[in-house]
């Protein structure tokens, strides 16, 4: 970070300070400051980041040897400009550090950015202002009422199966089929996850599209799969949205 000759003195002494904070081998500090009060700080604020990182993406973390992980962090810190200044925000900031802004390095993983992105997931719902919709029915005929999918659900898609990755499973190339995941906070606010398949997220979909019964979605759902007959699909639904809504991914029906 360059410090301008036309600044006052105090704000070229607050810049070289934050300089050499964030690439401490790149910038000198400031010779006004002793380096063992420098020192203190220079710990400070790179060990809360990285332990709130490692914290928030530890699958990832225990795939990278310390010295590949810490000059990742580093670098993190070093060059990408944060927009919020919230510690819950850093994973998010960490995120997008990694899809937009770090270049590949010899050794990264081929599902680093979908791990990253399931591992950030489980903080942000986990965070999430989002509530249940009040007035729901808990109970009734799922085909008959209309379904409401939970705020606190993400439908997501993965080329790697990223929820069974770790130190012991890490693929070399995605599989042919892609990996269907719905990750979900309940009423009691734990967070959980639960595979799915390309037709439990189209249901889901639609499901949060436009307001319809359940059965309505179904037979909308069925005429996208020529390969399983109406009564088919109506059957393994209606059982589908018992079991979601017991999970909290379905919050609810409406008549």
């Amino acid at each position: 970070m360059p410090v301008a000759d036309s600044e006052p003195g105090f704000q070229r002494l607050q810049r070289a300070f934050a300089a050499h904070l964030r690439e401490p081998d790149a910038h000198a500090a400031p010779s006004e400051i002793e380096d063992r009060r420098m020192a203190v700080y220079r710990d400070l604020v790179y060990n809360n980041i990285e332990s709130f990182v490692a914290g928030g993406f530890p699958v990832l973390r225990s795939l990278y040897r310390d010295g590949d992980w810490h000059r990742m962090v580093r670098d993190f810190v070093a060059h990408h400009a944060a927009a919020s200044p919230y510690f819950l925000q850093i994973g998010e900031e960490f995120l997008h550090y990694l899809q937009s802004e770090r270049k590949p390095r010899a050794g990264d993983p081929p599902f680093l950015l979908e791990l990253a992105h399931y591992e950030w997931v489980e903080l942000a719902l986990d965070v999430s202002p989002e509530t249940f919709p009040p007035g729901l029915l808990r109970d009734g005929d799922p085909l008959a009422l209309v379904p409401v999918v939970s705020p606190l659900v993400w439908s997501l898609s993965y080329r790697y199966p990223v929820h069974r990755i770790g130190p012991d499973y890490r693929p070399s190339e995605a599989p042919e089929t892609p990996t269907f995941l719905l990750v979900y906070r309940d009423r009691a606010d734990e967070v959980g996850f639960m595979e799915a398949n390309a037709v439990t997220a189209r249901l889901l979909q639609l499901a949060s599209a436009e307001p319809a019964s359940g059965r309505a979605l179904l037979r909308q759902l069925a005429a996208e799969l020529p390969s399983m007959s109406e009564e088919a699909v109506i059957g393994f639904g209606a059982e589908l949205f018992g079991k979601l809504l017991k999970l909290d991914v379905i919050a609810g029906y409406r008549p």
